[in-house]
């Protein structure tokens, strides 16, 4: 999730007019918390963090008042709050002030993309609030549709009645819950969440579904996202200066999705396809310094400039350099190659040479064209190479560059060192 919370979530559901409750934000004054307070008695004070990470609540990161003074306690309790949830860490820049909603049902509601379906996939259940996982299945409704028609009332109704929840509460989340689709598919996410929807009774007995929290994911590669004039630094929530460099060459062509797994770490591994990217993050493990995808076909110039980052951060700490994907259908081997290839010459030539043995697992178009610009690159700078085709078991490429680490701990870099007639470190 990259963004969380509705200081921005209630700006956007507001494009399709889907109910939130009033929110002020972090430079709200005394006099606009209190008049909140006056119109609605009770409100919620909730951290401001960049990305999404859960369980703010039972970590006792939500806080509520019923005064001005008790709001302000809060405020200055949770405006620079950690929170720490698995490997997850976030810190707290700013809280919201949000009207409470009196309600009897709560409601839990997704849109994401389902790998098992292969199809956009509506989650619903009216015990919300809590975490889902925790639920029994017959609680919990997950339904594919058909993203050409998008999400239907009637598959919200159905849903619904299948669940078994009340009847009170079916047509207004009919009415309101189709909304969401078009929030989800018109701006570039992958990933829409809203847990707890309250079921807010207003005049004549009638419930309005009200959003009381969002969080969602976007496709960066999507140029929909840019029509919600979102501020940048959503995007930039606790990254590395790697990262950040990495994500400005965001364009139309060619992935540049990286995360650091290690910054300690030896096998700097540039890889190519989200399939691949799963496996060689999982089969390296502390030993891999990124996760990365610059698949989707990347012009040369991108993908030298990707690279030149990437050896600019890493390659002094790398005993392999490892360029690996699965069989390309678009992506232009002999480009990227080229661009990789020529960054590295440019590498060397700025920075000096550092022993590195080179892996690459590759299959696609110019492949054969692409490995013999690669290998002429490698074989001037003097640097030890394998390269495999793409008839080659991945899992078994990858165990290899494994392989190729270990010896260089154990005494391979000072040989490759010494070939490159580089003097030995000293302590």
């Amino acid at each position: 999730m990259q963004l969380n919370g509705l200081l921005h979530g209630a700006r956007l559901l507001g494009h399709v007019d889907f109910p939130t409750p009033e929110v002020l934000g972090p430079d709200a004054s005394e006099d606009q918390i209190q008049t909140l307070i006056d119109r609605h008695g009770l409100i919620f004070i909730k951290p401001v963090f960049r990305g999404g990470i859960g369980k703010k609540g039972k970590a006792g990161l939500v806080g509520r008042a019923r005064t001005l003074k008790e709001a302000l306690a809060e405020k200055e309790r949770l405006y620079f709050c950690e929170h720490r949830l698995g490997n997850a860490y976030a810190k707290a820049n700013g809280v919201t002030f949000e009207a409470g909603v009196p309600a009897e049902h709560e409601v839990y509601f997704s849109i994401a993309d389902n790998t098992l379906f292969r199809a956009p996939t509506m989650t619903l259940t009216h015990r919300g609030g809590i975490d889902i996982e925790e639920l029994p299945k017959s609680d919990v409704a997950m339904v594919p549709f058909e993203a050409l028609t998008g999400l239907k009332a009637f598959v919200v109704a159905n849903a619904l009645g299948d669940i078994g929840a009340p009847k009170e509460i079916i047509s207004p989340l009919v009415q309101q819950l189709p909304k969401l689709w078009e929030l989800f598919h018109h701006y570039g996410m992958t990933t829409l969440e809203l847990n707890p929807i309250r079921m807010m009774p207003v005049s004549g007995g009638r419930l309005v579904p009200m959003a009381c929290d969002f969080k969602c994911g976007f496709d960066r590669d999507d140029p929909r996202v840019s029509r919600l004039g979102l501020p940048d630094q959503i995007f930039a929530a606790d990254v590395s200066a790697f990262e950040q460099e990495v994500n400005q060459l965001r364009t139309h062509q060619g992935q540049s999705d990286v995360f650091v797994i290690n910054d300690k770490g030896t096998i700097l591994a540039p890889t190519f396809g989200g399939g691949a990217n799963s496996l060689v993050t999982e089969v390296l493990g502390e030993a891999a310094i990124i996760s990365s995808d610059f698949g989707g076909n990347p012009p040369y110039e991108k993908m030298k400039a990707v690279a030149s980052i990437c050896y600019r951060h890493f390659l002094h700490q790398t005993n392999v350099l490892f360029i690996i994907g699965g069989k390309s259908n678009n992506t232009d081997i002999l480009e990227t190659f080229r661009a990789m290839g020529d960054a590295l010459r440019e590498h060397f030539a700025a920075h000096g040479p550092t022993p590195l043995h080179v892996v690459v697992g590759r299959g696609g178009p110019n492949l054969v064209r692409g490995m013999g610009n690669l290998s002429e690159t490698l074989e001037s700078l003097g640097l030890p190479y394998r390269f495999f085709g793409f008839d080659s078991a991945i899992s078994e490429v990858v165990n290899h560059a494994k392989r190729v680490d270990q010896w260089m701990r154990a005494g391979g870099r000072e040989e490759v060192a010494a070939s490159l007639g580089l003097k030995p470190a000293t302590d």
